[in-house]
């Protein structure tokens, strides 16, 4: 059942991609041009001019033909090949047949076959192939009346007869006719069932639409006709046949950088119709799937496929494509043009898969640093890809600036690949700082402001990146060519890339040092005041050695409660509101006031809830993480992680088989 179910599949989509090259050659086909220069070329008035009219609703019956043949179902379009395939067979045995009574006039032999060893073998080829044509043609047609493909067979029985070589002639122009009247009475039994099946369809169409509408209907076509896998196959043939077409026209190799000249010319020649364009949209989206499914197998094995990512199905680089060939007309220009007008269109999809590639190993890589895991496999890998990561997009950088003068539109396209590269760096730094952590077995000091810093520093170099690039348009656009269309680009370019970007850096600067300067007026717990909390730290469940004490009387580690006070102006414990200008708190019974502290026995005033080794709460998270479904929790460094990618915790916080020690990096 599964491979009958996988051959309907390839017949569902190898049976309709004539039609839609027959729509491309259609598109191409220009018949007024045509029959211009036929007109051109005469010199008396040509017969076919005398048709052009026809021609030309000719043309439109084949578009109406070709929309038809796409959309049949299945079944039907198997059994309209299979018509088409008996017709050619019987054409197949009546050039047989031909041949043969031809090559008997011209050996001018009429005695017994059997005398003549070349008219017997003659005779003899030529029956064993109509044989099997009458063979071929009953088992097409799924019948066992064999007689109704046989007529061509006439002249060999004849010649078996010892007729006459002009009567055998006549013989076989009578076998010709008698087929084509077959045909033709076959073809008019079944005029009647386009017509039918048309109504059919009409008639379901109409119910879809009424029970589920329009776009009901569409998603039905779509899932039924598979057009992203139609199209791709069908510019995979457009492409195979231009480069075969190059191949079988050259006697000697090109070299490589004729290889690359070819590639791209052999992809322009492939887009220069609506029906090929989307085809090679389609062809490009399946290319980055394969890519980033290959990028998670390599990182993650089998477990990179429970997960799945919407976003990283190569719908997004399709979709560059196309709205950058319709933005820039590109199936209108000349090859040559088109061709490298490709290549600055491919060098932007490429830079977008290398971007998807850095989403999915972001998180995966700095995970690692910051987990347990001693796997150098997977260490290797993620490091691999990475530097991978961090060189390509620089590369094709510098080779693309080799080809192209320098300009607006080529350094906004560049810095794609320039960010790129500086987001894998900052990936990278991080991912040493939480080894150097790991390899020295204790927690460092500051080490979230060693990694902030790290984040602003790349973060500042995207910022300036972003800067020069408006710089340069706007210099561009003063002592250059103005264009509205460059005007525009420098104003999206400004809000999205530069002024969004200034006000979260700076927005996240002043969170962080309101967080210290509250923290900083706060008063500072004394000895005697710990061994009367005699209570662990509400955030990250450690013992207190040092701690701060809240306005409502609550107990915690500053560092701690300053990761809190990041995302959150109230207390952890009763959610009060945490200002800046805090009154110092010198009671030594300051713990008995406020609201006891997260499991604290209000009898004996210990804590009922045992020390565990855990980490901090994360820097970003909305709650804090110290109790998940396994007791574990997650460390100082994993909502560092989620502040610097912008993610929900949920992505990174995983439970951990070991616990690890308070401060120490998060097992996610």
């Amino acid at each position: 059942i599964a491979m009958k179910a996988r051959v309907e599949a390839v017949l569902n989509v190898g049976l309709r991609i004539p039609s839609i090259m027959l729509l491309d050659v259609l598109y191409r086909w220009d018949v007024s041009s045509f029959f211009q220069k036929i007109q051109r070329s005469s010199l008396n008035n040509n017969p076919l001019f005398q048709y052009k009219y026809i021609a030309l609703y000719l043309h439109y019956v084949g578009y109406i033909l070709s929309l038809v043949l796409l959309t049949l179902p299945r079944q039907h379009l198997v059994q309209l090949y299979l018509y088409v395939l008996t017709a050619f067979l019987l054409f197949a045995g009546h050039q047989l047949s031909r041949d043969y009574v031809r090559g008997e006039l011209d050996s001018g032999y009429e005695g017994p076959l059997y005398l003549e060893p070349l008219s017997m073998n003659r005779f003899t080829t030529a029956l064993i192939g109509q044989v099997v044509v009458c063979t071929l043609c009953s088992c097409v047609m799924q019948t066992k009346q064999i007689w109704l493909f046989s007529a061509h067979l006439l002249p060999l029985v004849a010649r078996l007869c010892l007729v006459p070589l002009e009567t055998i002639v006549f013989i076989n122009r009578f076998a010709m006719i008698f087929t084509g009247l077959e045909v033709l009475y076959f073809i008019a039994s079944n005029l009647l069932v386009p017509y039918n099946l048309a109504k059919t369809a009409y008639r379901e169409l109409v119910q879809v639409v009424e029970v589920y509408g329009l776009l009901a209907l569409g998603m039905s076509l779509w899932n039924q006709l598979v057009l992203p896998v139609l199209f791709m196959c069908f510019w995979l043939v457009l492409f195979a046949l231009q480069i075969y077409t190059y191949f079988s026209t050259r006697d000697q190799p090109p070299s490589r950088e004729r290889l690359l000249f070819l590639f791209l010319t052999s992809i322009a020649e492939c887009c220069s119709t609506p029906y090929s364009l989307l085809g090679l949209v389609f062809t490009v989206s399946f290319v980055a799937l394969g890519v980033l499914t290959l990028c998670k197998f390599y990182l993650q094995g089998y477990r990179a496929f429970m997960n799945d990512n919407t976003m990283h199905r190569g719908m997004t680089e399709g979709i560059t494509l196309l709205i950058l060939a319709v933005q820039t007309g590109l199936i209108e220009l000349q090859v040559i043009h088109r061709a490298f007008l490709l290549s600055i269109i491919l060098f932007v999809v490429v830079a977008s898969i290398l971007q998807s590639m850095l989403e999915i190993a972001d998180p995966i890589v700095l995970a690692l640093g910051a987990s347990r895991d001693k796997s150098l496999w997977k260490h290797f890998r993620a490091v691999s890809l990475c530097l991978f990561l961090l060189v390509f997009p620089a590369y094709m950088a510098y080779m693309i600036c080799q080809f192209f003068r320098m300009d607006f539109w080529l350094l906004i396209i560049i810095s794609s690949s320039i960010l790129t590269s500086l987001q894998v760096l900052g990936t990278l730094l991080i991912y040493i700082l939480f080894m150097v952590e790991e390899f020295r077995k204790a927690p460092v000091e500051n080490m979230d402001e060693v990694i902030y810093c790290v984040n602003g520093t790349y973060r500042l170099l995207e910022f300036l990146v972003a800067v020069c690039v408006v710089a340069y348009g706007v210099s561009e656009t003063l002592f250059g060519e103005w264009t509205v269309m460059g005007s525009t680009i420098i104003l999206v370019h400004s809000y999205y890339n530069v002024w969004l970007r200034a006000q979260l850096g700076w927005q996240s600067f002043l969170l962080r040092r309101d967080a210290v300067h509250k923290i900083q007026s706060m008063p500072t717990a004394s000895t005697l005041q710990l061994q009367q909390h005699n209570d662990i730290c509400s955030i990250c469940f450690q013992d207190m050695k040092s701690a701060v004490i809240t306005p409502c009387s609550h107990f915690f580690h500053a560092a701690c409660l300053k990761k809190w006070l990041y995302v959150q102006e109230t207390c952890p414990l009763c959610h009060g509101q945490l200002k800046s200008q805090l009154q110092p708190t010198s009671s030594p019974g300051a713990t008995t006031q406020g609201t006891p502290p997260l499991g604290t026995d209000l009898l004996s005033g210990r804590s009922k809830i045992q020390p565990k080794e855990c980490d901090v709460a994360a820097e970003g998270s909305a709650e804090p993480v110290g109790d998940l479904d396994d007791g574990s929790c997650s460390t100082s460094h994993a909502g560092l992680l989620q502040r610097s990618l912008g993610r929900s915790s949920s992505q990174f916080y995983q439970t951990s088989a070991t616990k690890p020690e308070c401060g120490s990096k998060s097992s996610l």
